[in-house]
């Protein structure tokens, strides 16, 4: 497993040792150990699936106690995933970073805790898998306006995005309530 640092403190992006041959691949999409001594020594207790159509938005989610880290991957498709920092002490608070994951790429991100997470769809459709550190908290989860002006993330959108209802009612980082 190789980690590749990004603009955003304690995200990486990550490259799994992919064994490939004529009837197909082989990987370790996770490993504790190796995880570990890649700096990520979190445990995991919930793993989410979703499938999406072509643009599709969905985020950017986090929750303000429970707060979960994220380790997210594509199995089928293409995503644009998206990271807001929130920790208000953090080098890189406010600031966003951009990642394409994909079936083909097989790269996974890391997204701790205190980071807001979102991904638009680009493939005909998609499925997403993630591991979170904690377990969903409807009571403590929170909406980022996906097209917050002041974070000015480039969606690589033509056209309106797909939003759930959650989605169209996110807040702008200046209203949102964030990590100390």
């Amino acid at each position: 497993m190789k980690a590749i640092s990004t603009a955003l403190a304690d995200v990486l992006l990550l490259e799994p040792n992919v064994i490939g041959d004529d009837r197909g691949f082989f990987m370790e999409s996770y490993n504790r150990q190796k995880f570990s001594e890649l700096g990520i020594h979190e445990d995991f207790v919930q793993d989410n699936h979703s499938f999406s159509v072509r643009n599709t938005l969905r985020g950017l989610h986090y929750q303000v106690r429970h707060a979960q880290g994220k380790l997210i991957r594509v199995v089928v498709g293409e995503i644009l995933d998206v990271a807001v920092d929130l920790r208000r002490k953090s080098p890189t608070f406010g600031r966003s970073e951009t990642f394409v994951l994909s079936g083909e790429n097989r790269r996974m991100a890391w997204i701790p805790a205190g980071f807001a997470h979102g991904f638009r769809v680009v493939s005909e459709a998609a499925q997403v898998l993630y591991k979170t550190t904690d377990f969903y908290s409807p009571q403590d989860e929170r909406t980022l306006a996906w097209n917050d002006p002041d974070l000015n993330i480039d969606w690589k959108l033509a056209g309106s995005p797909i939003l759930s209802e959650k989605d169209r009612r996110g807040r702008n980082l200046r209203d949102a309530e964030v990590f100390d």
